[in-house]
């Protein structure tokens, strides 16, 4: 039987190694190393190269360039499809880019003007032209409109007539506009005036009335004419309504600012209506005082009539009788009193009177008057009305927890006064206050039943993983399956084989053989206790001394057994 003895060098260099192995194994050592190799640069690369998703698809060259500008100065990464029909951006920044553009109105869309002129082709009809023309006008209203800070979209419709020369009575035309704002921002009067007059002045013969304003909700934001249902007829325009909702939210804020500080902000809510009259009253009073004396009144006109007889002698004239033949009397002038007597100088009445002279005299004075014209204020409180509700307060019990507690009687009237006065509470007009106090209504977390594999944050982040996760796989698998067992067999040790009895004792092989041709006799033992015991027996000798050579010399054993499967005899 053949022996053999592994040699282990002490230290050994790679090539030394290397050159230990077969083919085959340095074949799948190399391979596994490339493998390896090549799935380490495809992580790194992978990791390092940034996903890019569509931002915005087919742009116009205006909102892109706008868009790229932004985009510039946010110093956000980008890039273009193929043909430039995307603009891409990281996927981990596309909504946060656009929200931010969204709030900068970006993009604006597509709005074309007079360039329509530009492409007119050969052959158009006369109703082409004008369409084409319309469309331009529209377009070039459009553009102005959205060039307002407060104005996201708009479009505007125009409708122009046909004027023709035989019609006696031409047809207005007319234009309607439709704007979408920003959120949280409205249009005021000014700037609405200021689109209609825009519009107006943009199409010859167009009156401002004829232009119609709305909003995205379909809410009339232009005043109809008078008599026609707008504010002229009675109606509450726009900024009626905003001041009405500026005034409740005063009133609003008053009442939360004087009880944040007693029960906590979140612990009160108010709301206050308020009935305002937008009517405008004028009054016309005349007012005429009693008469003034002589000296204070004014002379408004005088007229005097002197009449002659012609024949000098002044003759009885009248019904003949007593009435007649008396002397006349002095006139009386209802607005001086008692009059005095119309009488010519050194008795020349008398002199006038016996000569057939007939004076009369009539004068008007100024009627005292005063006239008084009273117009009403616009916008005056008819009345308030507030509604308030106040949380249970929390306090501590004697164990230390927290529980919740109603206000006591005192309190609520306290906070009912302080709420009056923050108001101007004016009990004449009307006004009220009522102050509940109750406990809020918590609300319970809404809870998902959506499984966890099913849920968009675990999908997203096994898209994430999937790439790391399988190229530490592809590699684990490479280094366990190839690279590994290829070190092992370079660590192996060397087996040389020995000549039969070079140790002097036979090698390994004898050594076994011994073992097992042995027969030697051995005593009993005697235990710790000094009982004898019986030796163990030849076979179990053997056996402990064949485990003894097997643990000591384990390759030696090994080439023994394969030698014996082999049926080779041992020299």
């Amino acid at each position: 039987m053949s022996s053999a003895v592994a040699e282990i060098p002490a230290s050994s260099p790679l090539v030394q190694k290397l050159s230990s192995l077969d083919r085959a194994q340095r074949l799948r050592l190399g391979l596994g190393v490339a493998i390896l190799v090549v799935a380490g640069i495809v992580a790194l690369v992978l990791s390092r190269q940034t996903e890019y998703r569509v931002l915005y698809a087919n742009l116009t060259e205006k909102d892109g360039g706008a868009v790229i500008a932004q985009l510039s100065q946010m110093n956000v990464p980008y890039k273009y499809t193929e043909g430039g029909g995307a603009l891409l951006v990281p996927a981990d920044r596309v909504y946060d880019v656009r929200l931010r553009l969204a709030s900068l109105g970006l993009p604006k869309g597509s709005v074309t003007g007079f360039e329509l002129m530009e492409s007119n082709r050969f052959g158009m009809t006369q109703f082409q032209e004008r369409l084409t023309f319309q469309r331009g006008l529209e377009g070039e209203l459009t553009r102005s409109i959205q060039a307002l800070s407060s104005v996201s979209s708009a479009r505007v419709h125009l409708a122009l007539p046909n004027q023709n020369g035989f019609f006696r009575e031409q047809q207005k035309p007319s234009a309607s506009v439709l704007v979408s704002l920003h959120g949280g921002q409205t249009l005021d009067r000014t700037q609405l005036a200021g689109i209609i007059h825009l519009v107006a002045s943009s199409v010859p013969e167009m009156s401002p009335s004829a232009v119609t304003v709305l909003d995205d909700t379909g809410k009339l934001l232009s005043q109809l004419p008078d008599g026609a249902g707008g504010a002229g007829a009675g109606g509450v325009d726009a900024e009626q309504l905003q001041y009405a909702q500026r005034l409740e939210q005063q009133y609003t804020q008053r009442i939360v600012d004087m009880l944040a500080p007693i029960v906590g902000r979140q612990n009160v809510k108010a709301q206050v209506t308020a009935e305002i009259d937008f009517s405008q009253t004028e009054s016309t009073s005349e007012q005429h005082r009693p008469n003034l004396a002589n000296d204070a009144s004014a002379v408004r006109s005088q007229q005097i009539v002197e009449t002659t007889n012609g024949s000098g002698n002044a003759g009885p004239s009248g019904i003949p009788g007593a009435t007649s033949n008396q002397p006349p009397v002095a006139s009386t002038a209802p607005v001086n009193g008692t009059p005095q007597a119309l009488q010519a100088a050194g008795g020349a009445s008398a002199a006038a009177a016996a000569a057939g002279v007939k004076r009369e005299s009539v004068t008007n004075y100024e009627v005292d008057k005063t006239v008084r014209v009273v117009r009403g204020g616009s916008g005056a409180i008819k009345r308030l009305s507030a509604a308030v509700v106040v949380n249970h307060q929390t306090i501590v019990d004697d164990k230390g927890k927290p529980i919740t507690k109603a206000l006591t009687d005192q309190q609520i009237e306290q906070m009912t006064a302080l709420v009056r006065e923050s108001i101007g509470f004016n009990k004449e007009r009307g006004d009220s206050v009522n102050l509940m106090n109750t406990p809020f209504m918590v609300e319970a977390a809404v809870v998902d039943d959506t499984p966890l594999w099913k849920q968009p944050q675990t999908l997203e982040m096994a898209r994430s993983l999937a790439w790391p996760v399988g190229t530490v796989l592809l590699a684990l698998l490479v280094l366990f399956g190839l690279i590994r067992p290829g070190f092992k067999a370079m660590n192996a040790p060397k087996v040389v084989p020995v000549e039969p009895g070079a140790d002097g004792a036979g090698g390994a092989g004898g050594q076994l053989d011994a073992l097992v041709a042995d027969d030697a006799q051995r005593p009993a033992l005697t235990g710790p206790d000094g009982v004898e015991t019986l030796a163990p027996t030849e076979h179990q000798v053997r056996l402990d001394d064949a485990r003894a050579l097997a643990r000591s010399n384990p390759v030696a054993v090994a080439n023994i057994v394969k030698n014996w499967i082999n049926g080779e005899d041992a020299a």
